[in-house]
């Protein structure tokens, strides 16, 4: 019996009849209602006539999370007083309600995702609705993307529905081609808000780590909410392991402590959200961000807010998409916030200071634009969009991303090379519902591999150990949570690889490692394996007592207590390594041999000759590697000149030109053609490193070809060599002496060498060498460039700097003289220099000169 009073309470009623408008006038609409209002389980009941007197049609909602399908099926299903799988079904990985009858089917997006690849049309389908769209999960923006395809090409009588619990609609009115935005009002009641941080710091979250502090603090605030306010009490918490440990710390409450989340038993779930009877006590409901917006809690008055949220990465310790965990965004902390005030006025406590809320993100990150892209990748190529410039995104996958997912993918073989199109083992990988690394492992991996990739789908407890095959046997004999979700994983994949045809032959690793009639090999050898082939660039060769050299040139480091540390090779599945940490800490792996290693990164076997400069000087050998492993090394007697005269550059680049020689002659020719560079510019060559380095063909020719290690750089004249360099085609050659003259006459008749190293040329001199001499010297032609006169005591001691010598005549020379005359009284020290005979020499030697 269809319950009237319940479906007549729902808010969104009120917008049913426009949005029915707007899909007859349109095909698309976007329908923004706040949680509660019933946009998730009215609206499909009267698109499929199944109320409201409207025509039969059949309608697909989809959801993100399993959880919300199921509780969304069931919520209809009892409107509707009937059960689950007649008028109303779901449709999630591992389980299938849907009866012959049934007009209303609620799947996952996932699931859709897959149908879509299936049957393009989506034969038998009259409406999609696209729940909670405004979280933008990467396959809600897939799935929208090909329906969008699929009215434009083939069925433009197929409705679309994208429904969000926030206002920003725009941008999906806009994808939908202008479609239409229906609004619903909300039932909202006022929400005080409560300031409730902890008293002291606690760590920032890393990874999927939360700081304990932090969820001490969490189960302390529940504590104050009980005792403070009346009412159940929701708790928003990042993630399952979070909810588990916030348990643990509520025991001995006056309140019944449940757990909502996508792992829970079906009967919890049900227990939740049915809500509690006349009389019965509190409860304090502790779940994860499915409770934002997904599910609707009844009872609640009081939420208790972690501000703390999961978004997709890429996890570079498993090398696949994986959830870290983030500050909430300002978005989150207001849908959350709104679950008290649902039923009644209520309050919200959070768990960080007023003053740091304003810095928190508006909204959360799109998926496309943070997560790993492999698996959208190979969906759009199976497509035929390899490169999604075609679809209809909100946002551009970045290019980035899609380069390294193409790289996964063609790897495996899931992909041509050359087109991106997908392979007919690519399509087969799309359809196993994993990442394509590990699908690879499952088609290509020995009897058994169900099993372990079940078991690297989701990493096992830390307490199975770092070992992947003791891992396995723990799952196998474990009675916990996760061994239950081990199993059903283990068997859907069992059944996945038996379903569909044989793999083609010549997949990466193919050819060594696909599967057999013969017997399972033992555990170790069998977790190896699969660990290898999910992921070859990890495949690891121990150089040290619980250290070992990854495929990928990262070192990887084992715990204190690990029994794999005296292990020859490994296969490492997880691995994490802090910003400032060299090497990874090995979290899981399993034992391999040398010839696994080969096999499953066949790829990235490589052997040839490697001509290098190492440690200061050349290394030319003969290598076989696996990525960054070497397995064999030989010395190379005679390589070829070309790769030693690259490795010899590289050295000059490395540990500079100073490797050459330089006489001071050549020194000295270097600084003058530096300062003519400087000052004329025109052909006068540029002579810093880099720009020699750059034309060493122009001037170091033929003797750098000729040479084959760092003794004989130290035997090519640089001096003699850099006059290949100087512009002799124009004839400004001939013209070096006069325009930088390595040595000045000065009056008394000394040659004095300039110095061109600095910026301005320096004449290092002896005063009386100068006298009479009014007019600084100048270099570089006409008008020239001063020199700079570092006047020299006839000890050679400086005694003054000018480049002006007339004013240093008439004003500076007077305090010199006074005090150079009383430490140097056999010198001649005139009052009058310009008219004073210039020398080298004391009074006396002038007297007898």
């Amino acid at each position: 019996m269809i319950r009237s009073a319940a479906l007549d309470a729902l808010p969104v009623r009120e917008a049913v009849p426009s949005l029915v408008e707007a899909l007859d006038a349109h095909g698309t609409a976007v329908l923004c209602a706040p949680p509660g209002t019933g946009k998730t389980t009215l609206v499909p009941l009267v698109l499929a006539g199944l109320v409201g007197g409207g025509p039969r049609r059949r309608v697909v909602v989809a959801e993100p999370r399993r959880i919300a399908a199921r509780a969304a099926a069931r919520r209809m299903a009892w409107l509707l007083g009937e059960a689950v799988g007649a008028s109303v079904g779901f449709t999630v990985r591992g389980e299938r309600v849907v009866g012959p009858d049934c007009a209303v089917e609620v799947v996952t997006t996932g699931v859709l995702l897959q149908r879509l690849q299936r049957d393009q049309e989506l034969a038998g389908a009259d409406v999609v609705i696209l729940d909670e769209c405004h979280e933008r999960h990467l396959d809600a923006d897939t799935v929208a993307a090909f329906l969008l395809d699929v009215r434009a090409a083939l069925r433009p009588e197929l409705r679309l529905v994208a429904a969000s619990a926030t206002t920003d609609a725009a941008g999906w009115a806009r994808l939908l081609g202008d479609a239409p935005v229906v609004t619903a009002a909300g039932v909202s009641h006022p929400v005080e808000v409560v300031w409730s941080p902890p008293a002291r710091p606690v760590r920032p979250p890393h990874g999927m780590r939360v700081d304990p502090a932090q969820l001490a603090h969490v189960a302390a605030v529940v504590r104050r909410a009980l005792a403070e306010r009346s009412g159940d009490v929701l708790v928003f918490l990042p993630g399952v392991g979070e909810i588990s440990r916030v348990a643990g710390q509520l025991a001995g409450v006056d309140a019944e402590v449940l757990q909502i989340h996508g792992r829970a038993p079906a009967a919890v779930q049900d227990a939740v959200l049915a809500g509690s009877g006349p009389g019965a006590g509190r409860r304090v409901i502790l779940a994860t961000a499915v409770a934002e917006s997904s599910l609707t809690v009844p009872g609640v008055r009081v939420v208790v807010d972690a501000g703390l949220a999961r978004e997709p990465r890429v996890d570079h310790a498993r090398g696949l998409g994986a959830l870290t965990t983030v500050r909430a965004s300002r978005a989150a902390a207001k849908q959350r916030a709104g679950r008290a005030g649902r039923e009644a006025p209520g309050t919200v406590y959070r768990c960080w200071p007023e003053a740091e809320h304003g810095r928190l993100p508006a909204f959360p990150s799109p998926e496309i634009r943070i997560a790993d892209l492999a698996q959208f990748a190979l969906q759009a190529a199976c497509w035929g969009d390899p490169d999604a410039t075609g679809l209809a995104l909100l946002d551009p996958p970045p290019a980035g991303a899609m380069a390294a997912a193409r790289e996964v993918l063609a790897a495996v073989g899931a992909v041509d090379a050359e087109s991106g199109r997908a392979t007919d083992r690519g399509v087969r990988m799309s359809r196993l519902g994993l990442h394509p690394r590990l699908a690879r492992a499952l088609l290509d991996g020995p009897p058994g591999a169900a099993e372990v990739v079940a078991l690297l789908s989701e990493e096992p407890p830390r307490e199975y150990g770092d070992d992947l095959a003791g891992a396995w046997r723990a799952a196998r004999r474990g009675g916990d949570g996760y061994a239950a979700r081990w199993r059903a994983e283990a068997t859907r994949l069992r059944r996945a690889l038996g379903s569909s045809a044989p793999a083609p032959a010549g997949g990466p690793g193919a050819g060594t490692a696909a599967r057999s009639p013969s017997p399972a090999p033992p555990d170790d050898t069998t977790a190896g394996l699969v660990a290898a082939l999910a992921f070859p660039e990890r495949v690891a060769r121990a150089k040290g007592e619980g250290a070992f050299l990854m495929a990928n040139g990262t070192g990887a480091e084992l715990g204190d207590g690990s029994g794999l540390r005296s292990a020859p090779w490994l296969a490492v599945a997880v691995a994490d390594r802090s910003a400032h940490s060299a090497s990874a800490r090995v979290r899981l792996a399993a034992v391999i041999d040398e010839e696994t290693a080969k096999a499953a990164a066949s790829h990235l076997l490589s052997e040839g000759e490697e001509v290098h400069w190492e440690e200061g000087d050349v290394v030319a050998r003969r290598v076989s590697r696996v990525g960054a492993i070497e397995l064999t090394v030989r010395p190379l007697r005679d390589p070829d000149p070309e790769p030693v005269r690259e490795a010899l550059l590289d050295g000059l680049r490395r540990d500079g030109l100073g490797l050459l020689r330089w006489t001071p002659d050549g020194a000295g020719l270097r600084s003058r053609l530096g300062f003519l560079h400087r000052t004329l510019g025109g052909d006068w060559p540029d002579v810093q490193d880099e720009a020699l380095l750059a034309r060493a063909g122009d001037w170091l020719e033929p003797e750098l070809s000729r040479a084959r290690r760092r003794a004989d750089l130290g035997r090519i004249d640089a001096g003699q060599d850099l006059t290949r360099l100087l512009p002799w085609a124009t004839g400004e050659a001939a013209r070096l002496d006069e325009l930088a003259p390595e040595r000045l006459e000065v009056p008394s008749g000394s040659r004095i060498r300039v110095d061109y190293s600095a910026e301005q040329p320096v004449l290092a001199v002896k005063l009386q060498e100068l006298f009479g001499l009014a007019e600084t010297p100048r270099v570089g032609g006409t008008p020239g460039v001063p020199v700079l006169v570092h006047l020299l005591s006839p000890a050679g001691r400086p005694a003054a700097v000018t480049a002006d010598l007339a004013s240093f005549w008439q004003g500076g020379y007077r305090a010199v003289r006074a005090e150079l005359r009383g430490r140097y009284p056999k010198h001649p020290w005139p009052e009058d220099p310009a008219t004073a005979e210039p020398t080298r020499h004391t009074n006396a030697r002038l007297r007898r000169g």
